[in-house]
């Protein structure tokens, strides 16, 4: 690379950031994030940032509003260090579902949390799979919007099942589906369901054949799992004699390990934009794929000037 960047992690996704590091041959600069007995978060960085590119590797996953003010402080810290770029990288980007107005005197909180990063200083964001892709016109920065279904496609073909059927678990997710299965060479389903309260969600019928299938249920977030295993109760009600999940945000939060546990799915796909808890990992229905070097190679192209058209293909 010409110009070589400096990477930050905050404290929401370590693991994930030395591998970002890894990937980049580099490691990441020495930054401290403390909290006071009362919760403030404090940041030290100790490195010299003055007139440099530098990249802060930060999800906002939960706790939401702890990592996300992590991020905000250590942005400011920059900016008032002088370095010459700020690059947000946020592999989950949280509150991207309250994307518009779905009530009377009901918030658009991505808007908000957009304008409190610009305004933080940062001058462009790096983000995965935002739920709605028109948060990137939420702001006046740059925004890099990486898709992990690359990533995805190839452990799915490593899995070297046959007869597929590609399922979206609604009809928002249909474009989505209609990707993987081009890509996959499968059928495509959509499973009909009506939601009467938030988090949960009432499996009405299938579209499309999955009857001795292998079926893989593809969506960007899993969050109490609800529909996911509604909808693979429903699959398997209809005949289908395998079935897998496949998401690139586990945020599992409430009871979603125990309902996955529960359910007719062999195996959740997911990737690593959001660490997996203690009981995740010991469910035996979780497999990790790392988008590690899709974000480091996007960070690599950024330094250096070059095109990321290549990675959404």
């Amino acid at each position: 690379m010409d110009n070589i960047p400096l990477l930050i992690a905050g404290t929401s996704n370590t693991n994930l950031a030395e591998k970002i590091a890894q990937y980049l041959g580099i490691k990441l600069a020495p930054a401290k994030v403390k909290r006071f007995s009362d919760g403030e978060v404090m940041v030290e960085i100790d490195e010299n940032v003055r007139s440099k590119d530098v990249f802060v590797i930060q999800s906002t996953c939960p706790p939401v509003n702890d990592n996300l003010m992590e991020l905000l402080i250590i942005i400011d810290a920059l900016k008032r260090a002088s370095a010459r770029t700020i690059a947000a990288v946020i592999p989950y980007y949280g509150y991207a579902r309250q994307d518009r107005k779905v009530a009377p005197r009901a918030p658009i909180s991505a808007k908000l949390v957009a304008d409190l990063i610009t305004v933080a200083g940062a001058h462009r964001v790096l983000t995965v799979d935002l739920h709605a892709g028109q948060i990137q016109g939420f702001f006046n920065i740059p925004v890099d919007n990486l898709y992990a279904s690359p990533t995805l496609f190839e452990h799915l073909k490593m899995l070297q099942e046959e007869n597929l059927v590609i399922v979206s678990p609604d009809a928002g997710g249909v474009e989505r589906a209609r990707a993987y299965a081009k890509r996959l060479n499968a059928s495509l389903a959509i499973i009909d369901k009506r939601r009467d309260k938030p988090n949960q969600s009432e499996v009405m019928h299938i579209i499309g054949n999955v009857e001795d299938k292998v079926a893989i249920l593809v969506d960007d977030i899993i969050d109490t799992a609800g529909t996911l295993c509604n909808s693979a109760e429903a699959l398997k009600i209809n005949g289908a004699k395998k079935i897998y999940a496949c998401a690139t945000h586990a945020v599992f939060s409430g009871p979603a390990i125990e309902r996955i546990v529960n359910s007719p799915i062999d195996t959740v796909i997911v990737t690593d934009t959001i660490p997996l808890t203690e009981s995740a990992k010991n469910s035996g229905k979780i497999t990790v794929v790392s988008i590690s070097g899709l974000i480091g190679e996007a960070i690599r192209r950024i330094t250096s000037g070059g095109s990321l058209s290549a990675l959404f293909l």
